[in-house]
């Protein structure tokens, strides 16, 4: 029986989870996700479940890794310099689907060439100028998209290989990412994926060098945004199909944990709650593309709806109103019950002094401190004085913000990742409430008697003790994440503006099943898969609220990882027979178009040539025997009492179980 490893670098938490032949759950464990360098937080979570488990790690035939590197590394604006090779456009096209603002100022180079919607060459490549070009740019990685390159990707694998034989630097060719039209999103896509490579080759490069030194040899997987597993190589080519990783993985975790065959899925994180939908046992995919930040791609994933809402989601005192009331996020701050773990001197001592003093303060309870090891270069000049007062260690946040305007100035060092602020925090409230019991319980208490000392517009305080200040922010939280989960359901059933109806009071009788002269009565007809940290103590109440069967699986804390593990390796390849004149079928085939004189020939030749590409794919990602599953949507029409084709378009898929290395089966549990 073979010992498969799973992991999940989370906002918050990284997650590791040890296996026994996808059949059951041997161990679990969790490190805090270490920002600055995720590798430490995947060795820390790795050799906690080693322990647990007493597995050598010799032992462990797998490794599968997901990471919301991508996603994150996207919204928060990161990634390395890169250039695009734009052929066949005009300048103006750099302004579709957002392409200039995701550029943000890196080389371009606009050059003739491409090719027309039938695959024929409309004007000629000069590689020596685009080999000459790129050569003079200071770029780590460069990206490739030609019009109409999905129809004959001549130009694009031309200019490839003119690139790497100048410079020897990575290199994206739109075509690789997506079979689809639209020139400008793929470019974008193209763009992104070059932008991530760095990255993903340092976390993959340190995470695989975490793995070795505790003696884990075993190849490692990576968990794509459509719940499939690639291998760790083919991640670090097309990190963008990493994208939504984390939350693709937790879908996957969740269907094994469970075996729901239609279900949402709400997953509870520290900074977010992702929620998608399980249909026929599989995740939906979002026919659009992924979708991060401003930014929509055109990488096949997890139709994800997301929400600022976590369990370290920033606590809000309603400030306008007579009867007062709490919002949550969508910032994240750290939890006080963490602070105070790390540092709890410093910590209750603040504490105490607010406590005593006669007056509620505006950063009572609020702690900020430094982030070790992150880049300053380039801060406006109020910002680097607030950083230069702020140390590794927690210090109040009052004794370092001293204006609006260096308050204004502190958002921007959170948004740089240089400094990180606590408060108080749903979290905190779970601590209070003796629901969640991992950190400072104490530190949670005073930081919430701090909050609940502070006055609505009526006079009155808004609770009269921490735990019932803890109580208002729990209930917030299950309200918020009822109205999520409603218009998640309400989009999956093609409601306009689920958001409206979410929050419909119709909807809010409904649910209550409040008496009246008419009586209405709302739930989900799917059962909810709650998974995350604090799903165990949260989501029973937001069941109640939706009047849904609530699932709460065992290891429900850690589905990411088990997701991460028990995923299935899944290559797509798509391709088109087109009609240029009547008589004449082209294939485009993935090296270029070939021409035949018989409609059923050509389709031929395209399934034959996608599922070799598909199958190879699928090989190289580790599978060990690959199933091919083909479509065909063949189009026609009748023009004068004649049928003729239109096109047909062959999608090809190939599946496997990743290949698991060898051992001795006397030596493993």
């Amino acid at each position: 029986m073979a010992i498969l490893l799973g992991v999940d670098t989370g906002g918050t938490y990284t997650d590791a989870v040890l296996m026994r032949d996808e059949e059951a759950v041997i161990a679990s464990a969790k490190a805090l996700t270490t920002r600055h360098d995720l590798a430490i937080g995947v060795s820390e979570a790795v050799k906690a479940v080693l322990a647990q488990s007493f597995v050598s790690p010799a032992d462990i035939a797998l490794a599968s890794l997901s990471t919301t590197l991508a996603t994150n590394a996207l919204v928060e604006g990161q990634g390395a310099r890169v250039a695009l090779i734009y052929i066949g456009f005009s300048e103006r096209d750099l302004a579709a689907q957002g392409l200039a603002e995701a550029l943000a100022g890196d080389p371009v180079l606009v050059t003739a060439g491409g090719h027309s919607h039938s695959g024929a060459e409309v004007a000629p490549l000069d590689a020596a100028v685009i080999a000459d070009w790129a050569a003079a740019q200071d770029v780590s990685a460069f990206a490739i998209a030609a019009q109409f390159g999905t129809r004959n990707p001549a130009h694009e694998v031309t200019a490839r290989d003119a690139v790497r034989a100048a410079t020897g630097r990575p290199v994206t060719c739109s075509h690789e990412l997506s079979a689809k039209l639209g020139g400008p999103k793929r470019a974008l896509t193209a763009v992104l994926n070059a932008r991530l490579i760095g990255l993903t080759h340092r976390l993959i490069g340190r995470a695989e060098g975490a793995l070795r030194e505790l003696g884990i040899e075993a190849p490692l997987m990576v968990v794509r945004g459509d719940g499939a597993l690639m291998s760790a190589a083919q991640a670090q080519e097309r990190p963008i199909e990493t994208i939504l990783s984390g939350p693709a993985a937790s879908i996957v975790g969740a269907r094994w944990l469970t075996g729901a065959d239609q279900a949402l899925v709400s997953d509870i994180g520290g900074t977010t709650t992702d929620i998608a939908v399980l249909r026929n046992g599989q995740p939906v995919i979002d026919p659009d593309g992924a979708r991060v930040g401003p930014h929509r791609t055109m990488v096949e994933a997890v139709a994800m709806r997301t929400h600022g809402l976590g369990g370290d989601s920033e606590v809000h005192l309603a400030s306008q109103g007579l009867t007062g009331g709490v919002a949550l996020g969508p910032r994240r701050v750290l939890p006080v019950a963490l602070v105070a773990q790390d540092a709890p001197e410093v910590v209750h001592k603040a504490l105490d002094e607010q406590m005593n003093r006669p007056v509620p303060g505006e950063y009572d309870a609020r702690f900020v401190r430094r982030v070790e090891g992150q880049d300053a270069v380039g801060l406006p000049e109020r910002a680097q004085v607030v950083l230069d007062r702020i140390t590794v260690a927690p210090q109040p946040l009052g004794g370092v913000v001293q204006s609006r305007l260096e308050a204004q100035a502190l958002r921007l060092l959170v948004l740089r990742g240089l400094v990180q602020v606590a408060g108080p925090t749903p979290t905190d409230a779970l601590h209070v409430l003796g629901r969640f019991a991992h950190w400072d319980a104490t530190a949670s208490e005073k930081a919430l008697a701090l909050l609940a000392r502070n006055r609505a517009g009526s006079g009155e305080r808004y609770a009269q003790t921490p735990q019932e200040m803890a109580e208002q922010i729990v209930d917030t939280l299950t309200l918020a994440t009822g109205t999520a989960l409603l218009e998640a359901a309400f989009a999956e059933d093609g409601m306009e503006d689920p958001t409206a109806l979410a929050q419909h009071p119709l909807m809010a009788r409904g649910l209550r099943q409040t008496p009246g002269l008419v009586h209405l009565t709302a739930g989900l007809s799917v059962p909810v898969v709650g998974l995350g940290a604090s799903a165990q103590t949260t989501y029973p109440a937001v069941g109640q609220y939706l009047n849904a069967e609530m699932l709460l699986p065992d290891h429900g804390d850690v589905a990411n990882a088990i997701g991460a593990v028990t995923g299935r390796i899944r290559m797509l390849r798509e391709g088109l027979v087109s009609c240029p004149s009547e008589g004449l079928f082209r294939a485009h085939l993935p090296d270029a178009p070939q021409d035949f004189r018989d409609a059923d020939a050509a389709i031929a030749m395209l399934e034959a040539s996608l599922s070799a590409a598909a199958t190879q794919d699928a090989e190289a990602a580790g599978a060990a025997s690959v199933h091919v599953q083909v479509w065909r949507d063949v189009k026609r029409a009748e023009i004068e009492a004649r049928e003729m084709f239109v096109e047909a378009r062959i999608v090809v898929e190939a599946t496997g179980r990743p290949r698991i290395a060898a051992h001795d089966p006397e030596t493993v549990l």
